[in-house]
């Protein structure tokens, strides 16, 4: 979704997390789309997965009954998408995987309206966030929901984690110092918490390792306080249903809209 040659290469950190799935996790990612959408099931109902990554929440869509469209620029994670319909998905007719981007307003205009968009993380990484958010708001129907979620913005310290973001991109041996430096927080003092708790997967089925890879390397990066993004979408036309803040640290802030 971005020409920077320092972009993160998201769909190899995907295909490595796809090692750890299985039913415990897809069970967890899609518990999280029942809570945040309000629903039971999605029986007959269009769902589309924007920048599908691992494919691990179009899955967790079919499960709820979904008919089920994804789309990701990295080809990496197309792939993903592709090896778990293949897996999973004895339907397969109701699950489409494409490459695309939603900075493409022509491919965006070609894929009609649907029930539940979904778009976890996504935007925030195309280099140019609020055109990829106001492209992708008329996919949304007329009873239609968007889900979404983008990094909060922290100020001065968003700032530092775009510079590390930089780095890490810039060559291998400064990603392993990075890692280095960064893994006693990030991965270390969570893992103890989540130990202590018994939540040793991180919510919405994903890995701690993987989590951290994808926060250290994730870039382009964009922030956004979530008043903005509140702003934004409901002066074109949406009524905010959910909100879960990640309580002014850093990670991702969610959103559920409706049609207003």
């Amino acid at each position: 979704m971005h020409a920077d040659d320092r972009r993160f290469e998201f769909g190899k950190n995907w295909r490595s997390y796809l090692e750890l799935l299985d039913e415990q996790r897809i069970g967890e990612a899609t518990n999280s789309l029942r809570v945040m959408f309000g629903v039971d099931n999605m029986d007959g109902k269009r769902f589309l997965d924007i920048g599908c990554g691992s494919g691990i929440f179009s899955l967790a869509a079919r499960r709820l009954g979904a008919d089920v469209h994804s789309f990701d620029f990295d080809l990496d994670s197309v792939w993903c998408a592709e090896k778990l319909r293949r897996r999973f998905d004895a339907d397969a007719n109701r699950w489409t995987i494409e490459r695309g981007s939603a900075l493409d307003v022509e491919y965006l205009n070609a894929l009609g309206s649907f029930d539940y968009v979904y778009c976890w993380g996504v935007l925030h990484h195309t280099g140019d966030l609020w055109s990829a958010l106001a492209r992708i708001l008329p996919l949304v129907g007329l009873q239609g929901k968007l889900f979404i979620a983008i990094y909060n913005d922290q100020g001065w310290l968003s700032r530092y984690w775009k510079f590390v973001k930089q780095l890490y991109n810039h060559d291998p041996f400064l990603r392993g110092l990075i890692t280095l430096w960064h893994a006693p927080y990030l991965f270390g003092a969570r893992w103890i918490v989540r130990a202590l708790t018994g939540r040793l997967s991180i919510e919405r089925g994903m890995s701690l390792w993987h989590d951290m890879r994808d926060w250290l390397g994730g870039y382009p990066f964009e922030v956004a306080k979530p008043e903005t993004v509140f702003e934004f979408v409901q002066a074109r036309g949406f009524g905010l249903i959910r909100l879960r803040t990640c309580g002014g640290r850093h990670g991702c802030n969610e959103f559920v809209f409706g049609r207003a």
